[in-house]
């Protein structure tokens, strides 16, 4: 990266590279947001240019928190997978292990072996547990990855306008802002 954005952990599993986000990764971030259905329980479908304000976005939160959302892709191929990881946007409760799987690349488990990678990065490394992921009561997909990766539903809450569940990850909450 440059001295504006600080050096990204790579973190690799047996199948995946979390990487830093990149220009590259514009155009599959387009198509997965032109979606409706891939994109209905994160706000819907946005165009190339919002996709592009979300692109900058995940780079600046990197700056700003020092952690963030990795782009995924396979080890094999290169080909990006989706978003994963670690989000905590000004308007957000607590810090957030989230996910977005690209079309094509969901029941192979990627979002499983990723996201329990980017949270033990999240541990590790910026000393995050305990963390929580916000589910729409209706992405029975996301509630059944959460529940394989050990989370619980804590609560209910309004959230940007919607229903939404508090996922706890297993672990006691440590903050530390970078």
């Amino acid at each position: 990266m440059n001295a504006l954005t600080p050096d990204i952990p790579v973190i690799e599993t047996e199948r995946l590279v979390l990487r830093e986000p990149r220009l590259s990764d514009l155009d599959a971030m387009v198509a997965f947001y032109a979606g409706e259905e891939r994109t209905r329980f994160i706000g819907g479908r946005v165009d190339a240019f919002q996709v592009w304000g979300r692109l900058a976005g995940q780079i600046g939160h990197w700056a700003l928190r020092g952690y963030g959302m990795w782009m995924v892709e396979e080890r094999a191929t290169g080909a990006p997978v989706g978003r994963i990881g670690l989000l905590y946007p000004a308007t957000w409760p607590e810090p957030e292990l989230g996910w977005h799987l690209f079309d094509g690349f969901e029941g192979k488990g990627y979002a499983f072996e990723a996201a329990s990678a980017a949270r033990d990065a999240g541990a590790r490394l910026f000393g995050l547990t305990g963390l929580i992921s916000l589910i729409d009561p209706e992405n029975i997909r996301s509630q059944n990855l959460a529940r394989r990766l050990g989370a619980t539903i804590e609560r209910e809450i309004e959230f940007m306008g919607h229903p939404c569940h508090i996922w706890r990850h297993p672990g006691k909450l440590s903050l530390i802002h970078i």
